[in-house]
């Protein structure tokens, strides 16, 4: 997802108050902020530059749980009419087949089904359906995560590994070296996973999910 900008997420605030029949003021209140803290005299430095004054992740976060709002609903309303970009769908059965992606990890041929998201930008990214409860609670069954397959992953990352076994999993980096990538479990109940790098066929990076 393209970051957001400025006036986007501030323009998002606004959306939200009005979705909610509040002003900013009643909005910031609600969140257990100042109630001049999403003014329009706010959201610009006073100094001569005028520089923009950002919304921080504190009172987003505050805005979010008071409002009960996804991040994904407040990026949606930060994107407004931002064009959305289709995006080929593949199933996590049809992930872990051979002859659906090249060494790199992309999809290849024709005639996938395609999703639209919001804001995508980067090449060769690609939505996956997930199924089953192995990565519950944070993705659950039919549940649409979108990646891009990188070189390297970083450790936090979450991420989609498929083995040279055929075997595909949704987890979070813990721990890398040169020759193994630790992975920990997305679900309490199901163990983490130590690979050796050459028994990796690719590695996508989650960077949007449908929840």
């Amino acid at each position: 997802m393209s970051a957001l900008d400025h006036q986007e997420i501030w323009t998002a605030i606004d959306k939200l108050a009005a979705r909610l029949n509040m002003t900013p003021s009643g909005l910031a209140r609600v969140a257990g902020l100042d109630p001049t803290s999403f003014n329009r005299s706010k959201r610009m430095g006073a100094d001569a530059e005028s520089r923009p004054r950002w919304l921080s992740t504190e009172s987003l976060a505050k805005v979010l749980t008071a409002t009960g709002v996804s991040f994904a609903e407040f990026a949606e309303l930060a994107e407004g009419q931002r064009p959305r970009r289709g995006v080929p769908l593949i199933g996590f059965a049809q992930a872990g087949s051979d002859g659906f992606f090249d060494d790199a990890g992309f999809p290849v041929g024709q005639g996938w089904e395609e999703v639209a998201f919001p804001g995508m930008s980067e090449d060769g990214c690609y939505a996956l359906e997930i199924s089953g409860d192995s990565m519950a609670p944070v993705y659950r069954d039919g549940d649409r995560i979108v990646v891009t397959p990188i070189a390297e992953p970083r450790r936090g990352d979450r991420v989609v590994v498929k083995t040279t076994d055929g075997e595909v999993m949704a987890k979070e980096v813990a721990r890398l070296t040169n020759r193994t990538l630790e992975l920990a479990s997305l679900n309490p109940d199901y163990d983490g996973r130590m690979l050796e790098r050459r028994h990796i066929a690719w590695i996508a990076r989650i960077i949007w999910a449908s929840q």
